[in-house]
C-alpha cells in the first residue's frame, strides 16, 4: 500500500493527510473546495513548523512529508492509482452515502474504502458499495497527528483480511489500532458523547457554571481538558449530529441532546471554530474566557 486519498480537508481531513504523508505515503488530498484545500495545506505546514520547532522533526523531514501530498478539487481524479481512499467529509448521513456511492463508481473493486465517521454505521455506508466487505471504519482522533488511538469498525459485512490489513497500517502510521463492532456511537463517542450531555445537562439545570464543571472534571477525574471545553474544540455541531445518530440509532432517551445544546448550534455558537461556544475564543484559541451568555 502505497498511494492514499483522502477525502476533505478540514480538520480530521489535513490532519489524516499530514500524518499518512509523514510516515511515506502519497497522499492525495480531495476536496471540492480549493479555499479548502489551501486553507488544510496551511495547517499541516503550520503544524509541521511547530514539530520542526520542538525538535520532533527535522526542516528536511517537514518538506519531504509536505512533497508527499498532491491536491484534488474532483474525486475521479483524485482516486486514480490510489490503494486505499479514507472519507473523511462533513459528519452528514447523506453526504457520506452519496461519496460512497460515487466512490463505489469510480475506484477499482480492489480498492479499501474507509470512513472517518465517529457515529455513523459503517453497514449502511457500506450498503452503497459493490464489494461491501471492502468498506471499514478508520475513526482517527483529533489532532490526529498526535493523537494514538484509531478506532477501527468492522461493517457486517467487512472482511477479515481488510481489517488486518488497515490494523496492521495503522500501527506503521504510528497509532495503536483498536477493533471495534459497529453500533451507533461505536466506543468512543458512546461514551464520551453522554458524558459531554450530562454536563451541558448541569449547566442548562443551574447546578454549577462552566468552569466549575471543568474543574470537576479536570482536577477530580484527571481529565486533560473539561466536558464543556472539549465540546467547544470537537464543534458543538458535530456534538449535537453525533447525538442524534445514538438518539436515532438506539432510541433511548438517555442520547437525546440537551436543549442548551440545540439553541446554542442553531444560534451558531459551535465552539472554537465559530469563536464562541462555552469559551469566548474571539481573543484567544484557549478556553480562558467563559462566554458573556454564561458569566456570573
Amino acid at each position: 500500500m502505497k498511494t492514499i486519498a483522502v477525502i476533505g480537508a478540514g480538520t480530521m481531513g489535513n490532519g489524516i493527510a499530514h500524518t499518512f504523508a509523514q510516515s511515506g505515503f502519497t497522499v492525495k488530498l480531495i476536496d471540492i473546495s480549493e479555499k479548502s484545500l489551501e486553507k488544510g495545506m496551511a495547517t499541516i505546514a503550520s503544524n509541521l513548523d511547530r514539530m520542526v520547532a520542538k525538535g520532533t522533526i527535522t526542516e528536511d523531514d517537514k518538506h519531504k512529508t509536505i512533497g508527499n501530498i498532491i491536491t484534488y478539487t474532483d474525486i475521479k481524479d483524485g482516486v486514480v492509482g490510489t490503494d486505499l481512499v479514507v472519507e473523511a467529509a462533513t459528519e452528514n448521513v447523506t453526504l457520506k452515502l452519496n461519496i460512497f456511492k460515487q466512490l463505489s463508481e469510480v475506484c477499482d473493486h480492489n480498492v479499501i474504502l474507509a470512513t472517518n465517521t465517529s457515529s455513523i454505521s459503517i453497514t449502511q455506508i457500506a450498503a452503497q458499495v459493490v464489494h461491501p466487505e471492502r468498506v471499514i471504519g478508520m475513526h482517527f482522533m483529533n489532532p490526529v497527528p498526535i493523537m494514538k488511538l484509531v478506532e477501527i469498525i468492522r461493517g457486517y459485512n467487512t472482511s477479515d483480511d481488510v481489517t488486518k490489513i488497515i490494523m496492521d497500517l495503522s500501527v506503521k502510521l504510528g497509532k495503536t489500532p483498536t477493533e471495534v463492532n459497529d453500533y451507533p456511537g461505536f466506543v468512543a463517542n458512546r461514551i464520551l458523547m453522554p458524558m459531554i450531555n450530562e454536563s451541558i445537562e448541569t449547566l442548562y439545570n443551574g447546578v454549577a457554571g462552566v468552569e466549575e464543571i471543568d474543574t470537576v472534571m479536570k482536577l477530580g477525574m484527571a481529565h486533560p481538558m473539561g466536558p464543556l471545553q472539549l465540546a467547544d474544540f470537537i464543534g458543538l455541531d458535530v456534538c449535537l449530529s453525533i447525538l442524534n445518530v445514538m438518539y436515532d440509532g438506539f432510541k433511548n432517551p438517555k442520547y437525546a441532546p440537551c436543549p442548551l445544546l440545540v439553541n446554542m448550534v442553531m444560534a451558531g455558537k459551535l465552539g472554537v471554530k465559530s469563536g464562541e461556544g462555552f469559551y469566548d475564543y474571539s481573543e484567544s484559541k484557549k478556553a480562558e474566557k467563559v462566554s458573556k451568555q454564561f458569566s456570573k
